[in-house]
């Protein structure tokens, strides 16, 4: 039986490459910018808006698992992101490709993503981080293996054509995985001190909770922001050709994989704030590269590039294991759907202010002064509100 478990995390990771396909959304921004005649803040809606639905609906996502079978809950998020890319196919406008690809696509993922982390956390209670991590990791490599086939379709077939390939793939691989899922019959529960728990009501009462929302949402901000523009950095501002940009995006994914292991390591070691503050001074680091790289600066582009995916992604494994850590398991589902909220709000201001900012300043290097600040002000958050109870 503890062999068979295994399955869950392998099938988990196919569905989470399907669904993490939308962190290869720069690729597709350039082509619609052209088809559709729009501008950058235009081009970057639809990943708004998926970002944000895709966070608004995961607590939904989480009460129905507890209330129906989780494979129902899977196919049914499965149906919503297939039908969210295949009717984006047929888009004419902007506000029709927000709302199939933003509105559509985005809650399937919301109400699926929850899934796979849920049945495998119960047949791994022994061995829930190494299996989440594992498990995690398939979300943050999508781009690596979906970047360079959407690439090579739109080249071949166009951008449409390609949603409806895509649409029709993950429809049908979404279902076909979902089949075997469901919850041990033997629920193992891990034990802890009630005086450790707190509820959302008391949860929200914390300080600490407010300093994580805000840390979480600056990450989210810079990584969903950075992740919506690397392909037209790449192209415009390092003069990358743009059948080889999807290598990068494919490059780049490896690293916000790699981020969910290795950060959520060093929360296990380190006390909450030197993580924090590890991850924030990486990501300042890479905010100065980006002000300081130009036209052929590849390694530059490179290095800065690779710092934001991966933090980032280490973002996505530090926010639940300090939620656990700071308000206790016995309500991690409800108390993490809270925190996960950072998520959306970190979407939509971060892809509206690099939007702005290029087509009133002309470029997207100026994104690197908002990032700056903002990281400036987390880690004084943090050094005050978090480092207080450590």
């Amino acid at each position: 039986m503890k062999a068979f478990r295994w399955i869950y995390v392998i099938l988990g990771i196919l569905i989470f490459l399907c669904l993490g396909t939308v962190y290869s959304w720069s690729i597709f921004r350039k082509p619609l910018e052209g088809a559709l005649n729009l501008s950058s803040t235009q081009s970057g809606l639809p990943f708004m808006v998926f970002l944000a639905f895709y966070a608004l609906l995961m607590p939904l996502g989480g009460k129905l698992i507890n209330k129906y079978h989780p494979r129902k809950i899977l196919i049914l998020g499965g149906v919503f992101v297939g039908l969210g890319w295949l009717l984006s196919s047929w888009a004419k406008n902007i506000w029709f490709l927000v709302f199939t690809y933003g509105v559509i696509a985005g809650s399937g993922v919301g109400i699926a993503y929850g899934v796979p982390i849920s049945v495998v956390s119960r047949w791994f209670y022994d061995k829930k981080g190494l299996a989440l991590g594992i498990l995690l990791s398939g979300f943050g490599l999508s781009p690596f293996i979906t970047a360079p086939i959407a690439k090579r379709l739109m080249d071949i077939k166009g951008v449409f054509t390609t949603f409806k390939i895509l649409g029709v793939a993950f429809l049908v691989i979404v279902i076909l995985l979902s089949l075997p899922f469901k919850f041990p019959e033997e629920i193992k529960i891990e034990k802890t001190e009630e005086g450790l728990s707190k509820g959302p009501k008391e949860m929200l009462k914390s300080s600490k909770f407010y300093a994580l929302w805000f840390c979480f949402m600056v990450a989210t901000l810079v990584g969903l922001m950075i992740i919506g523009i690397t392909g037209p950095v790449g192209e415009d501002i390092i003069k990358i050709d743009s059948k080889k940009i999807a290598i990068f995006i494919s490059l780049f994914s490896a690293f916000n994989g790699l981020g969910r292991p290795i950060f959520g390591w060093l929360t296990d070691l380190l006390k909450p704030v030197r993580v924090i503050s590890l991850s924030y001074i990486l990501i300042l680091l890479a905010a100065i590269l980006l002000i300081v790289f130009k036209e052929g600066s590849v390694i530059l582009f490179t290095i800065a590039f690779a710092l934001f995916w991966m933090n980032f992604g280490g973002w996505l494994a530090i926010a639940p294991a300090l939620t656990s850590k700071f308000f206790g398991s016995r309500f991690y589902s409800q108390n993490y759907g809270i925190v996960f909220t950072a998520y959306g709000f970190g979407a939509i201001i971060g892809n509206l202010l690099s939007g702005m900012l290029k087509d009133f300043l002309g470029s997207y290097k100026y994104v690197a002064y908002p990032i700056i600040g903002f990281v400036i002000i987390a880690l004084v958050v943090a050094n005050i509100y978090i480092k207080r109870e450590d």
